[in-house]
């Protein structure tokens, strides 16, 4: 008879409870029981202003009248959507990897595109592009952004297998981020972001459950990281959060500046000093145009100052949505991971 019962309750709390919630708010997933954090993340980039803005395209496109004759979206760097034309060779390359078909009908492809679609295609699944990659992605790509690393940080090496390809920084940025939730932690893991900053770092630190430690940059001196700030912020947060990362964005974004090599060491030794991981976004390392300006990698000048900061954990950026590609729409970046430890590599590629 217990047993009865028992089952009776249950299936009435399954079924009776489940249903008074639903007709409470008339949907199963409602803001009262969604992930938390999803509702304190803001994303500018992609938030209430901009879904605003695109209600307000549509609504002068119908000649609604409006004290302004069109939107101007000025919150993110969106070359093509600004009028920038692109990059043909990259746009012929594309469309003979997705359709090999034109290199053999199209006479007018060039035979340098045809070599880098072949070429392309042969490290690719049954030589197609649409066939599963690694989950690090297609080899030769890994292997070309090697080497234009190796290029441009004056022949330090870079290895393939310490590079993985994503749909955008973005996707890296947060693959990074997510190997810091642990919700074993009694205090939430801590990153340090600076203030200014791009929106993605504080919205997926929230979406994430990770711990917001935001830094000033010191707009008198050329927005420049400040030590005397970073300890601040450090001490005035480390009883609060565990803090173990610290984020750079070089050249700056939204503050556009070029970190100076000095800089970047003091940056380095402090966050070799408290043992943080290092997570330097430079995709915008190709967009340096002041005058005395000059960019300079986070890898190169910590492998140049020798040990210990040579040993230390670094994981940057970069992506074809910045520089002189300007391809936001089309989705491709990479993270380099430097000294990180065996197993985790391993458990990241996964």
């Amino acid at each position: 008879m217990r047993t009865v019962q028992a089952i009776s309750g249950l299936v009435t709390s399954r079924f009776f409870g489940t249903s008074t919630r639903i007709m409470a708010s008339g949907k199963t997933l409602n803001t009262s029981n969604i992930n938390p954090n999803v509702i304190k993340m803001e994303y500018a980039v992609r938030g209430p202003i901009v879904i605003r803005a695109v209600e307000l395209e549509k609504e002068l496109a119908t000649g609604a009248q409006k004290p302004f004759p069109n939107v101007i979206k000025a919150n993110i760097g969106d070359a093509h959507a600004m009028g920038q034309k692109p990059i043909t060779f990259i746009r012929q390359l594309l469309a003979c990897i997705v359709n090999p078909e034109i290199m053999k009908t199209d006479k007018s492809i060039p035979s340098d595109v045809i070599e880098h679609a072949n070429a392309f295609l042969g490290s690719c699944g049954g030589k197609s592009a649409g066939a599963y990659s690694q989950s690090t992605g297609v080899e030769i790509v890994r292997k070309h952004v090697a080497e234009y690393i190796k290029r441009r940080d004056g022949g330090i090496p870079c290895n393939s297998e310490d590079v993985c390809l994503s749909g955008g920084a973005s996707e890296s940025i947060r693959n990074v981020l997510k190997l810091f939730i642990n919700h074993n932690n009694a205090k939430k893991v801590g990153v340090m972001i600076p203030i200014p900053q791009y929106p993605l770092y504080s919205a997926t630190i929230e979406e994430f459950g990770l711990g917001q430690v935001g830094y000033y940059l010191s707009e008198s001196s050329n927005w420049s990281m400040d030590e005397a700030e970073l300890e601040r912020s450090f001490n005035d947060h480390c009883k609060e959060y565990d803090i173990r990362v610290l984020c750079i964005i070089n050249p700056g974004n939204p503050t556009g500046q070029a970190l100076s090599r000095e800089n970047i060491e003091t940056i380095i030794k402090f966050a070799q000093k408290k043992n943080l991981f290092l997570m330097a976004d430079e995709v915008y390392q190709d967009n340096v145009y002041a005058q005395g300006s000059q960019f300079h990698s986070f890898k190169k000048v910590l492998v140049e100052m020798g040990e210990p900061y040579n040993k230390m954990e670094l994981a940057s950026f970069h992506s074809v949505s910045k520089g002189y590609m300007g391809e936001c729409g089309m989705r491709g970046g990479y993270v380099e991971f430097l000294n990180l430890d065996p197993e985790v590599t391993r458990t990241s590629r996964h």
